[in-house]
């Protein structure tokens, strides 16, 4: 029995044996891997009723705790969003493996041949909050590129996850490869996330994944290396050449799909010379439930300076006018995160204009900005979208977990 009062002796230990994990998995062959995560998702699907439960006992510690109703709804498991969380596992596993991809290769006039191949990073650290099928989507993802991870959800989700993560040992049990590739942390004890960030023998890389307050935490903390999750203040403009049957529906998706996900938008900007408009999607969010904060339109209440740069994941947003295009790329260049933004506009010219010039991780046209997932992008699942501009970058899926080497091979072949 683990002693769960130690926590850095805890924590060590689960660093070695990740560690120790990550040597194999390095070497594990795509048949392996790709069976452990389909009988993961045979397991999740056969224990639906026990998660099911478990995330029961979440949503009542959540309901105590005063989570909003946008944070409830990412604490909660049905088994719709179970289903989700098997076909992820199976899409993930039916991907091409990424190690030992060549990237690229060479001859040299010294006769070496060299390749750029991809190799796994190590040991992931994953920090996440509420959302307990990131515990899937994490563990497939590193296993997928022969990363062995370390998990540790939010004490909103410590019961879902737990559940969640069973299966997915039930499925490295059944390919034959080591438990300890897919680890959780089992305390709520916020020291252990402290000590994470400091396991630079034993963890490559972390990825925070949550609100402004954890990234914020793990940046300025962490001594091992960060891929950051920063918060998704979301803008659309829409520009003068907007269509308006686009512009309704996809701001109406954007912002009221699933207001708690990164990807929901929390700030609309409107061109001067489509204020008709910006007014008919403002009335439309409205009678949708949407609180507008609103600046040179008619809005639910005047909006302040605080509303500029905010993350409401609720049914909430802030709509200002601006002059032009110029001026969007300038509020966005300010208040933005740099992970999704997005135009509404028939005009190329002006597409092309906010592409060029603004750098979000994600830049998308005539597109709810609910599709920024890696899912969505084809990967299967996400580990999280990637803000910072170093390896990483948008939804990060098993490629993105990869580093290279080089493998140069010669002949004899002596240096003059």
């Amino acid at each position: 029995m683990k002693d769960l009062t130690d926590i850095p002796a805890l924590m060590a230990d689960i660093g070695r044996r990740a560690k120790a994990a990550a040597a194999e998995l390095a070497f594990a062959s795509p048949e392996a891997k790709r069976q452990a995560l389909e009988a993961a998702a045979d397991a999740v699907w056969a224990r639906r009723d026990e998660i099911v439960a478990a995330n029961a006992r979440d949503l009542e510690y959540g309901r105590e705790k005063g989570l909003t109703l946008a944070m409830m709804d990412r604490l909660m498991l049905d088994e719709a969003r179970i289903e989700g969380i098997c076909n992820g596992l199976r899409a993930v596993a039916a991907q091409d493996d990424p190690v030992g991809a060549v990237i690229s290769e060479w001859d040299r006039p010294t006769g070496l041949h060299i390749r750029r191949v991809r190799t796994p990073l190590g040991v992931i650290g994953v920090i996440y909050e509420s959302r307990p099928n990131v515990t899937a989507d994490a563990g497939a993802l590193c296993l997928k590129a022969g990363n062995a991870v370390i998990l540790r959800g939010g004490s909103e989700s410590f019961h879902s996850a737990g559940a969640i993560h069973a299966c997915l040992q039930e499925g490295l049990r059944a390919a034959g490869l080591p438990e300890d590739a897919v680890q959780k942390v089992p305390t709520r004890d916020r020291a252990a996330v402290s000590e994470m960030l400091t396991m630079t023998d034993t963890i490559d890389v972390i990825v925070p994944r949550g609100g402004k307050g954890l990234v914020g935490l793990v940046q300025r903390e962490a001594r091992v290396p960060v891929f950051a999750h920063l918060e998704g203040i979301v803008h659309i403009y829409i520009d003068k050449a907007a269509d308006p049957q686009k512009a309704l529906n996809v701001v109406l998706n954007a912002k009221t799909r699933r207001t708690g996900i990164c990807g929901a938008a929390e700030c609309l900007l409107i061109h001067r010379d489509a204020i008709p408009l910006g007014q008919a999607v403002v009335d439309v969010l409205r009678e949708a439930g949407v609180e507008v904060a609103a600046e040179g339109l008619d809005g639910s209440r005047p909006a302040t300076a605080d509303d500029w740069g905010h993350e409401y994941l609720d049914m909430k947003i802030a709509a200002k006018v601006v002059d032009d295009i110029d001026a969007a790329i300038a509020h966005i260049r300010t208040f933005g995160s740099n992970h999704t933004d997005c135009i509404l506009t028939e005009d190329d010219a002006a597409a092309e204009r906010f592409f060029e010039r603004l750098d979000s991780a994600i830049l998308m046209r005539n597109a709810s900005t609910q599709f920024a997932d890696g899912g969505e992008f084809g990967m299967g699942a996400e580990i999280g979208i990637a803000t910072g501009k170093m390896h990483a970058r948008g939804p990060v899926g098993a490629e993105q977990l990869t580093s290279f080497k080089y493998l140069v091979t010669g002949d004899g072949t002596v240096r003059t």
